[in-house]
């Protein structure tokens, strides 16, 4: 069965540029977020700053990051990445409305984990990156894939001149896609649902809001919650990435180096807030800074 194509909308106000267009598919049977933008930056920056752009002003929710493997390909030359993010989140206030009594959790500073993979092909000017969360996929397993890709300037021996912080010299696209999928209800809630059926409809008031909704309903319900965050976060990674490609051009590796540094003592990730944050046993998958 193929999914209709999402209609795309192209945005011209002050959050969404000009360069940039946003997809959202709410018929499907998952739910699809699609945004394309342009940087006025060659690929081997954008690259460099998509591995070093946390910590950033516009990434407190980002507790650590890890590199679990990296490797260059012998046969291809790409380099593969896998790192695992930590972030302080919590379950979105209209989701944990739809789940049972207890199961969103109790622990409002908790934290969730990412598992990020990339490969860059720096011959070919292009890197693709995936981001998925790794606690609650039963209620909302959330996909993000990136495609950045080196807009060819008619120059090929640019590529491999190295990082070129020069504004309009060369620039870079990405396309962002994520995907929604809420499996809730078909496990242990779904027998719920039943056993609750089988005790007749005189007590159908009792039950609230969760159980007068169909499991197709609630899923949906909770797609679509995703996807109206998911606008707000992606314009903040990309503002964060953009002040993380402006402290390349101005002082070079060292100048992000030392700026990672100052937003790291700001936020507190190198004292006593850290190891507090990281007591924390709640998991979950939503963005503190998106509220």
């Amino acid at each position: 069965m193929q999914l209709p194509l999402p209609s795309r909308v192209k945005s011209h106000g002050s959050d969404n540029p000009p360069n940039a267009f946003l997809a959202i598919d709410s018929t499907a049977i998952m739910k699809f977020f699609e945004n394309k933008f342009t940087y006025d930056y060659s690929f081997p920056a954008v690259s460099l700053a998509y591995f070093l752009r946390y910590p950033n002003p516009y990434s407190r929710h980002v507790l650590t990051t890890d590199v679990i493997d990296r490797y260059i390909d012998p046969e291809t030359q790409r380099l593969h990445t896998i790192r695992l993010l930590l972030k302080k989140s919590k379950v979105p206030a209209g989701i944990l409305k739809l789940l049972p009594k207890g199961m969103g959790g109790s622990d409002s500073s908790g934290q969730s984990y990412i598992l990020e993979t990339t490969v860059v092909d720096p011959h070919e000017g292009w890197m693709e990156t995936e981001s998925r969360n790794m606690e609650w996929t039963g209620i909302l397993s959330v996909v993000e894939k990136q495609r950045y890709q080196r807009l060819d300037s008619g120059n090929e021996s640019r590529v491999l001149e190295g990082l070129s912080m020069e504004q309009k010299a060369e620039q870079t696209t990405v396309r962002t896609t994520v995907t929604f999928k809420s499996r809730l209800g078909q496990g242990k809630l779904l027998g719920r649902k039943k056993a609750d059926n089988a005790e007749g409809e005189d007590e159908a008031p009792k039950r609230g809001f969760f159980s007068s909704l169909s499991t197709a309903g609630i899923q949906r319900t909770i797609e679509l919650i995703g996807v109206s965050r998911t606008r707000d976060a992606v314009l903040k990674s990309k503002e964060g990435m953009n002040v993380v490609l402006e402290r390349l051009r101005s002082g070079g590796i060292v100048g992000v180096l030392e700026a990672m540094r100052r937003d790291r003592e700001a936020l507190g990730l190198d004292g006593p807030l850290k190891r507090v944050l990281l007591q924390g046993n709640a998991h979950t998958f939503r963005d503190d800074d998106d509220k």
